[in-house]
């Protein structure tokens, strides 16, 4: 796989998504995308071929934050928006794991969005999996940060006054060296990109669209039904000409006058002006602006799959070599004097 991950000692025998499967009770509202998503993510681990052991899920608070109950691997549900900053910790001490965050919209991007954003810029070795449901499920249907303004919930009886966070925009300009989005209920295009990430050398960050039928039941749905979907859905491809809809006879383009993203429909005269998706470039402008493109209301031309993947330095490698580099100057570092030197005070009682 990468860098990384060849630190990690390989299973011994042949795994399936059973192995995966702990013997807890999976205890969710029928009819929760989460399913879907748990069901992917262990048909998928076997793929990585390392050893359970050698594999750790962390977790927030939130309902998507059980799932590491459910993973066969080692586990921590940890407290509310902490669990990128735990998983720091984890993942920069024990470069022997592979290490993967899950978290919610609300755990994610309220009192965990300083802890989140810290994570993606430094590019820890980190798998960051974003249920996004816009809308908070265990504290039984408040408005959340993805929650959209207008937004009739418990907490906004007369509609939501909060600009919304983009997810997606938010990493990119934490300058997030993976970002993506995918679908609870697309199996093929969700595993595609778990793939993707698990390849990548330091931070991933997936936001995965998930449907809470309880409190927020079809907020995707024109994403999800077949018919709408081909009309609203932009499918990212890197090399590909970023084009979607009946006979892809719609097309993303720049706008010359202002430099801006804007969907057009393709004709002779403008289909040589149709963006092709470098999801490779060095600078994030242009994947910040596909993740402008959709409607935040209807969801119209939302696109999805992997917006950018650039190497950058992996923090935890960097933290490690610079430790080394440490061990090898031994006997020309003084602890004692560094913390009783410089800016110091005697205190009198």
């Amino acid at each position: 796989m990468t860098e990384a991950l060849q630190l990690v000692p390989k299973a011994e025998a042949k795994q399936s998504m059973k192995d995966f499967k702990s013997d807890q009770e999976v205890r969710w509202c029928p009819g929760c995308g989460d399913y879907a998503i748990l069901a992917a993510v262990q048909g998928f681990m076997p793929e990585l071929g390392l050893a359970r052991e050698n594999i750790v899920f962390v977790s927030g608070i939130g309902c998507s934050s059980r799932f590491p109950y459910y993973m066969n691997t080692y586990g921590m549900h940890s407290i509310h928006g902490r669990a990128p900053a735990i998983a720091t910790g984890l993942a920069a001490s024990r470069r022997d794991l592979s290490v993967w965050v899950v978290t919610g919209d609300g755990d994610a991007l309220s009192i965990g969005g300083n802890h989140l954003i810290h994570a993606l810029r430094r590019n820890v070795n980190l798998k960051i999996l974003l249920f996004n449901n816009r809308i908070y499920g265990l504290t039984k249907g408040q408005y959340s940060p993805t929650s959209e303004v207008g937004k009739i919930t418990k907490s906004t009886p007369m509609g939501s006054l909060d600009a919304p966070f983009n997810p997606v925009s938010l990493a990119l300009g934490a300058e997030a060296s993976f970002v993506a989005r995918t679908v609870d209920s697309d199996r093929k295009h969700l595993t595609e990109v778990l793939r993707q990430a698990a390849a990548h050398q330091g931070t991933a960050l997936i936001e995965i669209y998930q449907n809470c039928n309880i409190f927020n039941d079809g907020a995707f749905d024109v994403l999800k039904d077949k018919q709408q979907a081909q009309e609203a859905v932009i499918r990212l491809e890197h090399g590909q000409p970023v084009r979607f809809g009946g006979e892809l006879s719609k097309g993303v383009v720049r706008d010359p006058a202002t430099g801006d993203l804007k969907v057009v429909t393709v004709t002779p005269e403008n289909e040589a002006d149709v963006l092709v998706h470098d999801a490779h470039a060095a600078s994030p402008t242009t994947a910040f602006a596909l993740s402008r493109l959709a409607d935040p209301d209807t969801l119209r031309n939302t696109p999805i799959g992997v917006f950018r993947a650039v190497e950058r330095p992996v923090y935890d490698t960097l933290m490690s070599d610079q430790l080394d580099a440490a061990v090898e100057r031994k006997g020309k570092g003084d602890l004692a004097a560094l913390l009783a030197g410089g800016d110091t005070w005697t205190v009198v009682g």
